[in-house]
């Protein structure tokens, strides 16, 4: 008798946090980590080549909106491509493109160069960050799923230190410099190795494609891990499911695969459309707020009469108040829901963003950006933690890519807005405009569905399109 995919779900679920998901965590976050300290570094790649190839504010935000444009593409291609094609693929391939086009950025002999390589950078981050959350989620414990997902988006801000230390120590010791922080950029592609031999593919994801004697396997590797002997009846179950795909026998319980319209269609279906609304909102203001500010921070600094130095010293200080702000996060997801860490979290980033904007003092901007810091990057750890928890498993890839593809659009609107913004009404209209658009997120934040605790849907209802 073939053992329901229930089953092999439930035992997954009822396991303790293990060996083995803490290599996930580590495997994936350490991709994770990499994905910021690229995003990271071209905050100050941007500030020096202010100065080394006298680029305009516009010039500068092309080459950021460059690599944004690339991570919408990426983000909604991403989604759809793992839903397809497996987490564990599409998670290697998109740390290999992203980190061979670093590397090669570093090569950049004009801005036009720099910012086709930005855009192909940006495919593979903006595919790698919901797919990764995705597979995470499908393997965290639900009891802790919520702080699992918090503490992957917390080697952010490991990333962003890195980042944020090359910034200081690297680039400010040659004209050049920006070209040997891109080149360390490039570690990714030899990271893709590893996770593409090393991570077992989702069991959410094997089952629905049917492949159960996989998916087995992966339980019981779990199992094993956590002490848990497998009995005699699962043991001869798999062995029965191995020799039925080896003899190439279907599996009742698959269901035909959605198309890719369908797949995108059904986000905005019954029961999912309220939730994608008020997700796209959420994932679109963040977006916007997060990367208006913290892109532009060093170049903002030097703006206001800091040398270039001092800025990359205090940007490297107000980075380091982001893990805090992770591990309050990753406390308060399972302690108070979701929604709610989340609103809270987004209503400290619009307080802080004032004052950020208000600040004139040295102790002022770092306060008040340590106060950004944290409450910003918690919010983020929120929100990766609530997104895959809406769609069952078929979409879960594919609407966690859409959002993060939403949001996006912001990022790339953002950077072009501020150099306006800061022209009309300097840090004061620029951060109050971040801090309305935290407001909103809160505002939405608050229709998001919490499943604490529950264990992630598996199946979508009838569509129109299956192939």
């Amino acid at each position: 008798m073939t053992l329901p995919p229930s089953s092999r779900l439930a035992r997954l679920d009822a396991l303790p946090f293990t060996k083995q998901h803490r290599k996930l965590l580590v495997g994936s976050g350490v991709g994770w980590a990499l994905d910021a300290m690229d995003v990271g570094l071209i905050s100050f790649v941007l500030a020096q080549l202010a100065v080394t190839w006298q680029l305009e504010s516009t010039e500068l935000s092309w080459i950021a909106s460059a690599g944004f444009i690339g991570m919408a593409v990426g983000a909604s291609l991403g989604g759809l491509l793992a839903d397809r094609f497996g987490r564990r693929q599409v998670f290697a391939i998109t740390l290999l493109v992203f980190g061979i086009a670093t590397g090669a950025a570093a090569l950049s002999w004009s801005l036009g160069v720099l910012i086709v390589l930005r855009f192909i950078v940006g495919l593979g981050l903006g595919a790698e960050l919901p797919v990764a959350s995705t597979y995470m989620s499908e393997f965290a414990p639900p009891r802790i799923r919520g702080r699992v997902i918090v503490l992957l988006e917390a080697f952010w801000a490991i990333g962003w230190t890195i980042a944020a230390l090359i910034g200081y120590f690297i680039v400010p010791l040659s004209d050049n410099g920006w070209r040997w922080a891109l080149f360390i950029g490039a570690i990714p592609a030899i990271y893709a190795v590893v996770v593409r031999f090393a991570m077992p593919e989702s069991v959410r994801f094997l089952e629905s494609r049917g492949r159960t004697a996989e998916a087995e396997a992966t339980v019981r590797r779990f199992e094993i891990s956590a002490g848990q002997a497998t009995d005699a009846v699962s043991d001869a179950a798999g062995e029965r499911e191995a020799a039925a795909e080896r003899a190439g026998a279907a599996t009742p319980h698959v269901k035909p695969r959605l198309t890719a319209r369908a797949q995108v269609a059904t986000l905005w279906a019954l029961p999912h459309r309220i939730q994608t609304l008020a997700l796209w909102v959420v994932w679109f203001c963040v977006n916007f707020s997060y990367y208006g500010a913290f892109v532009w921070l060093p170049s903002i600094l030097v703006a206001s009469g800091f040398s270039l130095v001092k800025s990359f010293e205090y940007t490297l200080i107000i980075t380091l108040a982001q893990l805090p702000g992770y591990l309050v996060a990753a406390y308060l997801v399972e302690k108070w829901g979701r929604s709610k860490t989340l609103a809270v979290f987004l209503t400290g980033s619009a307080v802080s963003a004032v004052l950020f904007g208000l600040a004139g003092l040295e102790w002022q901007v770092i306060g008040a950006g340590m106060l950004l810091s944290f409450f910003n990057l918690g919010a983020w750890g929120a929100l990766y933690a609530v997104t895959p928890e809406l769609y069952p498993t078929e979409l879960r890839a594919t609407g966690s890519g859409w959002a993060a593809g939403v949001g996006r659009i912001a990022s790339i609107i953002a950077p072009l807005l501020v150099p306006i913004l800061t022209g009309v009404g300097g840090s004061v209209l620029l951060f109050s405009v971040f801090a309305a658009f935290f407001l909103i997120a809160a505002a939405a934040a608050l229709a998001l569905a919490d499943k604490r605790g529950k264990a992630l849907e598996e199946f979508v209802p009838a569509v129109a399109e299956r192939v």
